[in-house]
């Protein structure tokens, strides 16, 4: 039997592909004071920030272009332009995972275009799609493979906003703005998704 290692009540899962927590504001403020001294070139800051956010880029930025070599190079990109671009980063802006997100999905759209101008007729992309590509799923362990399992077996309501506070970084504030919803709405209904997400895991390695 194989347990859940995850503080349910706080909302921090540890366990492999679900290892990211919302951010908090102290989050948050820590985030910018880590952009803060990368502006000032402090190279350990650049490497604290990729400690903290790559694998949650690198995993949007494969969904994009489901090609894991391209995906590790668009990442390293995403890092590089990180350094030489902090200065524009402003908190009014948004949280800088969000920022950092958002230069994922640029720089991957980017290079998925690129890559459809040199094949064929230009793409367009908007959001990462919900189906993965084989690559994706082929690079999952057995557990991985268990936790997004019992994650599309959600309701779209609660996987959504799952989904996009542990994978691309948003706050509970940011979704309740993203989805036009109540504060108190999104928490309760991540906590819920995140209750039957357990009880589904569960269950599932109780018998293995």
């Amino acid at each position: 039997m194989r347990t859940l290692d995850a503080d349910w009540a706080t909302g921090y899962v540890k366990i492999p592909f679900l290892s990211f927590r919302p951010r908090t504001a102290d989050d948050v403020r820590a985030d910018v004071a880590l952009l803060d001294r990368v502006i000032a070139r402090d190279p350990n800051a650049l490497g604290e920030l990729y400690d903290t956010y790559s694998r949650l880029l690198f995993s949007l930025i494969l969904r994009i272009l489901k090609n894991r070599h391209e995906a590790e190079e668009v990442l390293q990109e995403v890092f590089v332009q990180t350094w030489t671009r902090a200065s524009t980063y402003h908190p009014a802006l948004g949280s800088p995972a969000g920022w950092l997100v958002g230069i994922a999905r640029n720089r991957a759209i980017d290079r998925l275009r690129a890559n459809a101008v040199r094949v064929g007729p230009p793409v367009t992309a908007s959001m990462p799609p919900r189906v993965e590509a084989p690559e994706w799923r082929a690079s999952l362990d057995g557990q991985q493979l268990d936790i997004q399992r019992a994650l599309d077996a959600l309701p779209s309501v609660q996987r959504d906003l799952i989904e996009e506070a542990y994978f691309l970084g948003f706050t509970h504030s940011e979704l309740a703005a993203r989805y036009s919803l109540p504060l108190g709405t999104v928490k309760t209904r991540i906590r819920s998704g995140l209750l039957a997400l357990r009880g589904h895991l569960e269950g599932r390695w109780m018998e293995q």
